[in-house]
């Protein structure tokens, strides 16, 4: 059955396969055996996030051993994928502790890190928005500036081809844009700039090359509803800054190209697998756990690996350490 029949015929269907499995927890169903070994896998990737590193406690020790615990794997991944919140937080902190955080992350990154790591910007990644300090929206590190430098990006968002697919990484931290949505610093979103970017980008990948997406922020998520009471107005409710307030116009574009196979992210500190219109939106946990404080909402500290196959498919297993 091809996507255009199966909306036909299923368009308010939704496949959801959420995986929160704790300390066990293997995830996202395999297929037959017969058919898995006729796959061929192109790329194993070890997705961290949210691994919120500052000076001192067991940030260091414990990003150090979930780096080591990736790369020690018997089937040792190809990549790491970072998707954001690599410091603690940047949003309220002046400059000398953003730095000191950043210092902490690097120094661990270059000491543990083996592998090549793609990064992305997560909103405690942010230096400043939320600051009471206005003055320091006049130096040129203020927003994502600093991590752009440390992370030694070349912008918030780019793209780039490996193994027969194509990454596409996002930048999905952003200011609210309604009175309702300050509640918090930021939104989950992009803007107008960057969405036509990823359009462009999605339309000049070949049809047949699978792509991934990568953000902080989920573009699509269920497990976020559970955090808090959420539904105690007598409706389900979810904070624009918990999830893409613009998904709606992500899931037209997806549809419009099969070809975009999986999104990836953090931020929720919870893990899940969600398939939803043939697209597998993977929210990987958290290294951090709970702020390094043990598990968060029954996710212990951990991360996923992602094999992903030359047909566009892909496993992934979460992986306490």
């Amino acid at each position: 059955m091809n996507r255009n029949t199966f909306l036909d015929r299923r368009e308010f269907l939704v496949s959801v396969g959420v995986a929160a499995l704790g300390a066990a927890g293997a995830c996202a169903p395999k297929p037959p055996p017969s058919t898995q070994s006729e796959k061929k896998r192109a790329l194993r990737i070890a997705h961290l996030t949210d691994i919120h590193a500052q000076p001192g406690g067991r940030s260091a020790e414990g990003m150090a051993r979930a780096l080591r615990h990736a790369q020690n794997q018997p089937d040792r991944p190809d990549a790491i994928f970072n998707t954001g919140d690599s410091i603690m937080d940047s949003l309220k902190a002046d400059k000398t502790w953003t730095e000191r955080q950043w210092e902490t992350f690097s120094n661990v990154l270059q000491a543990e890190c083996k592998l090549p790591i793609t990064h992305v910007i997560g909103n405690h990644d942010v230096w400043g928005w939320d600051s009471p300090d206005t003055t320091i929206q006049e130096d040129p590190l203020y927003g994502k500036n600093m991590a752009i430098q440390v992370l030694g990006l070349a912008n918030c968002y780019y793209s780039f081809k490996r193994a027969g697919w194509r990454f596409i990484a996002l930048d999905s931290t952003h200011l609210p844009t309604q009175a309702s949505q300050r509640i918090h610093p930021y939104i989950g979103k992009i803007d107008d700039e960057q969405f036509q970017w990823l359009a462009k980008e999605i339309e000049k990948t070949p049809p047949e090359t699978p792509i991934c997406i990568l953000s902080h922020i989920p573009i699509l998520c269920a497990c976020e509803l559970f955090d808090g009471p959420n539904e105690e107005s007598g409706d389900w409710v979810m904070p624009a800054a918990w999830m893409h307030i613009d998904a709606r116009r992500f899931r037209q574009l997806f549809l419009q190209h099969p070809n975009v196979r999986l999104c990836l992210s953090g931020h929720a500190h919870q893990h899940e697998v969600l398939d939803y219109l043939e697209v597998r939106y993977v929210n990987s946990g958290a290294v951090s756990g709970n702020w390094w404080n043990g598990a968060y909402m029954d996710f212990p500290p951990a991360y996923v690996l992602i094999d992903l196959y030359e047909d566009g498919t892909s496993e992934s297993t979460f992986v306490p350490y």
